[in-house]
């Protein structure tokens, strides 16, 4: 029999992921106080989704490249960021030619990533201190 190995939550990518929601809670309460509008807190939260997904993305690519040699986890690195690339740009595209969502707030939401990234020291010691991961 196989023995499963149980993985914890990595925790710097829990409170990157963490710092994205709670920037996209932030970002949709003054949004909602200053225009009440669908396409706009859509988009929001279509970017909220992608930020977090690619946060995701972006940890597991990196913990499968520690496994690997030199030279080819560099070419595992760039592969995976142009995937993250394309299905960015690609919804983008779709929102931009559809009425779907406000592209413009996709982006915002997206940056919730980045926002996450500067608050992650933090939000780790905030969270230390309440979940134990």
């Amino acid at each position: 029999m196989k023995k499963v190995r149980k993985r914890k939550i990595d925790p710097t990518l829990f409170d990157l992921c963490l710092g994205i929601l709670l920037y996209g809670v932030i970002f949709q309460i003054v949004l909602l106080c200053v225009a009440r509008r669908a396409d706009y807190s859509l988009g929001l939260w279509i970017g909220v989704v992608l930020a977090v997904a690619g946060s995701i993305h972006m940890w597991w690519s990196i913990d499968r490249s520690l496994e690997q040699v030199s030279k080819q986890a560099s070419k595992t690195v760039a592969a995976n960021h142009l995937i993250r690339y394309f299905v960015l740009a690609a919804v983008m595209l779709v929102l931009i030619y559809t009425d779907f969502a406000n592209p413009i707030f996709t982006f915002c939401g997206y940056m919730g990533m980045k926002v996450s990234a500067y608050l992650n020291p933090l939000l780790g010691r905030i969270r230390s201190k309440v979940i134990k991961i």
